[in-house]
């Protein structure tokens, strides 16, 4: 009888230690109803916004106080990401490359030449990366509520 517990609990022990870690940020989120961009993209069409989950690869995060991130979604496409109200901040390094599942509402708008200056000196850029950004870039933008990042 103790040998059947002691065997129950090392296969629960191991099955535990297989999952991967769940970092959480801001509000605390799960992984269901996680859409693709290409379904966020068809819902805020002519402006508007969507509330949705998604899911990508963390290219990048804010090497200053971890204020943004940016992502490569399942179609390749490339989103910035930010927190609601500055609420709550990612880590600065480490994240990069790690799977993140992000809640919130995404937008499709028109990011100005000083705040994509801005984004690339937080990124740690040199002076002439900073200096070639000269035309503002339309870009899908997304304001987070909640983060996962699977280590």
């Amino acid at each position: 009888m103790m040998m059947k517990n002691l065997g129950i609990l090392l296969l629960v022990a191991l099955v535990g230690c297989s999952q991967p870690n769940q970092n959480y940020y801001g509000e605390k989120i799960d992984d269901n109803e996680v859409v693709s961009i290409s379904q966020a993209k068809s819902l805020i069409e002519n402006g508007k916004k969507a509330n949705v989950k998604l899911e990508g690869e963390i290219l990048a995060t804010c090497e200053k106080k971890g204020c943004w991130m940016t992502m490569k979604m399942d179609d390749g496409e490339e989103i910035r990401v930010t927190f609601k109200d500055y609420g709550f901040f990612v880590p600065t390094s480490g994240a990069e490359g790690k799977k993140a599942i992000i809640a919130g509402e995404t937008v499709k708008e028109i990011t100005d030449v000083e705040t994509l200056q801005h984004y690339a000196q937080d990124a740690g850029k040199s002076e002439a990366e900073i200096a070639a950004i000269t035309e503002p870039k339309e870009e899908y933008n997304f304001v987070a509520t909640g983060v996962i990042i699977v280590d």
